[in-house]
């Protein structure tokens, strides 16, 4: 499994992405990679994906290990347009993908337990397009979503797996920190 997140230089015209593979029953880190692409796309609220999808799918070339399936820091179909950034990198790159985001971009919820592991759907039009998950007690919840190849209930048991401790799933959180270690 890969953590993909991608952060913009302070050249504005650079977005930095970054990969991190965690495989094993431990969850360690196996490889990390990072990779640059120019920014061809300007900034429109819910085209996001066309800004950092080409570097998060770069930054997937460079890696030796193929991963079997992305969490991605976005959304997938909790999207305006049904088709967030985590169907986008899904579909191309062609590996199962789930979108977990730390913010609510459609849809209405009620707001999940405090416990750890409470979630609820999100709903937009009468459709389930997510899940609101409680990764720790007491913490804000994030924002799962399905963006490939992967089933809702699998998407919240995968992002609650690898989230032991964090409000990100471990490897979202390690792809956020390596981006943003770009020159």
């Amino acid at each position: 499994m890969a953590g993909l997140d991608a952060h913009y230089a302070s050249e504005p015209s650079l977005t930095w992405a970054a990969a991190a593979v965690v495989l094993g029953p431990f969850r360690e880190l196996r490889e990390s990679a990072l990779a640059c692409c120019p920014l061809r796309f300007p900034y429109i609220p819910g085209l996001l994906s066309f800004r950092e999808a080409p570097a998060m799918l770069a930054v997937l070339e460079v890696l030796s290990i193929k991963p079997d399936l992305l969490l991605i820091d976005g959304q997938g179909l909790a999207h305006p347009r049904r088709f967030g950034l985590a169907c986008h990198v899904g579909v191309l790159a062609d590996i199962p993908a789930i979108g977990v985001a730390k913010s609510r971009l459609v849809g209405s919820y009620e707001e999940p337990g405090l416990e750890r592991g409470s979630w609820s759907p999100l709903i937009a039009r009468g459709e389930t397009l997510g899940a609101v998950v409680r990764t720790r007690h007491g913490v804000r919840p994030v924002f799962v979503s399905t963006g490939h190849r992967v089933s809702l209930q699998t998407a919240v048991k995968l992002v609650l797996d690898f989230a032991p401790r964090y409000r990100l799933p471990e490897p979202i959180r390690l792809a956020d920190r390596l981006s943003r270690t770009h020159p």
